[in-house]
């Protein structure tokens, strides 16, 4: 039975190859999404890629994979850093996590030093551009397969 992968994107994800590119890149979110899409075909995975930049939008994403997504990939964006609802959403649905940021939050300004949605994840990729999609696409197969 093929895995099916939920890749959630906050806010602002959707500027993507336009917004501070010297931070974030050339590449769009679209074109994220097709290597995504690409690497998941390869490796054996389903893809739901979905991006809100709504709080309450990104929370129901994450119940809604209860029934639906064997695991769950979220570049949570700013909301990594204050949302305690989807800190919630994620340790509620139990599914196995990867956090994933494109930029080190760790070299950026004290208050993304510390993510709140860290607590529910399995692992964290972060600094790693947007390469770091394809790495968590990996990794999260290595979870749910338990190849760690």
């Amino acid at each position: 039975m093929i895995q099916k992968i939920l890749v959630i994107n906050g806010p602002n994800l959707n500027l993507l190859g336009t917004r501070e590119k010297e931070k974030y890149g050339q590449s769009s979110l679209e074109d994220v999404k097709n290597k995504c899409e690409l690497h998941s075909k390869k490796i054996g995975l389903e893809l739901d890629f979905k991006q809100s930049n709504v709080e309450g939008e990104i929370v129901n994403f994450i119940q809604e994979s209860r029934k639906k997504h064997n695991g769950i990939i979220i570049n949570a964006g700013g909301y990594t850093h204050t949302s305690v609802a989807i800190l919630d959403a994620l340790l509620a649905v139990k599914k196995p996590t990867i956090e994933l940021h494109i930029t080190n939050i760790y070299k950026r300004e004290d208050f993304r030093h510390k993510s709140l949605i860290s607590k529910a994840a399995d692992g964290i990729i972060c600094g790693l551009g947007v390469d770091g999609y394809i790495m968590a696409l990996d990794g999260i197969k290595k979870i749910i397969n338990n190849e760690n």
